[in-house]
């Protein structure tokens, strides 16, 4: 079955909305990552991620959106190459896929995002979509699914952080003639540590990752690496989606006189 929305016709969207089948929008960004990766990363792993998800829950089925390359990322202006909408926009956006969606039959929504700066935009706009459009709509972040087994992977940093030794890994296990090998050397920042644990303060990526704009290191990443996270990911999450809890309808807490006194 063909898994990408944009490669079916109208009519097939429209029979697979008749199953319930399950659409994923993997929502990214439009950023700088470093000297040696292309500014679309985020939105372009999120894609890759949803599709792998997908090929495992045809028994759904699930179809994958185009991804949504827009996201919160003023943090990155400094470096250039960035694209960014504010928090307004940004919710203003998935309402109107979410309202689009509903209009074509589909009855539920998976948000995978791929971007950090969107993490709590995206928690807020699906716990509101749901409320407002009465369906279930789950939000994930793909480094969250298999944290454990991402840890595992890399060698070199405990997790997901920015133009990476994960992110880079992908690149290269799916489209290494995008990743600027020769640059790679160049992408070592050294940043300062992050501010106190617990507070929460905007801080740009000039701060926290001062003259390559990169955290983590990508001189370890590795085609190998990148597969496994991509398969490990791709199986944790869609075992979690085959959990029936996910897709209940909310429950309709704004009603008038929802606590019945």
């Amino acid at each position: 079955m063909e898994l990408q929305w944009e490669k079916l016709t109208a009519p097939e969207l429209k029979a697979l909305a008749g199953r319930n089948a399950l659409p994923i929008l993997p929502v990214g960004s439009l950023e700088q990552h470093g000297p040696h990766l292309p500014v679309w990363t985020d939105s372009f792993i999120g894609h890759r991620m949803a599709l792998r998800t997908a090929a495992l829950c045809q028994d759904m089925p699930a179809v994958v959106l185009p991804p949504m390359w827009l996201g919160l990322s003023e943090h990155h202006f400094p470096f250039g190459g960035t694209i960014s909408v504010d928090h307004a926009t940004f919710h203003a956006i998935l309402r109107c896929i979410t309202r689009s969606l509903l209009a074509v039959g589909f009855q539920r929504l998976l948000l995978l995002n791929a971007h950090g700066g969107n993490i709590d935009p995206m928690a807020v706009a699906a716990r509101e979509l749901a409320h407002e459009f009465g369906i279930p709509v789950v939000a994930t972040t793909w480094p969250t699914v298999a944290a454990a087994e991402i840890k595992d992977i890399l060698t070199t940093q405990p997790g997901v952080q920015h133009a990476c030794e994960a992110e880079t890994s992908v690149w290269l296990a799916t489209e290494p003639d995008q990743v600027r090998q020769g640059r790679i050397a160049d992408a070592i920042s050294n940043p300062p540590p992050d501010g106190p644990a617990g507070l929460g303060r905007f801080w740009s990526f000039e701060e926290r990752a001062p003259r390559t704009g990169v955290r983590g290191d990508p001189r370890a990443a590795t085609a190998a690496k990148g597969e496994a996270i991509l398969a490990a990911v791709a199986q944790k999450l869609a075992a979690a989606l085959h959990d029936p809890r996910l897709w209940s309808k909310p429950d309709d807490v704004w009603r008038v006189n929802r606590a019945g006194v």
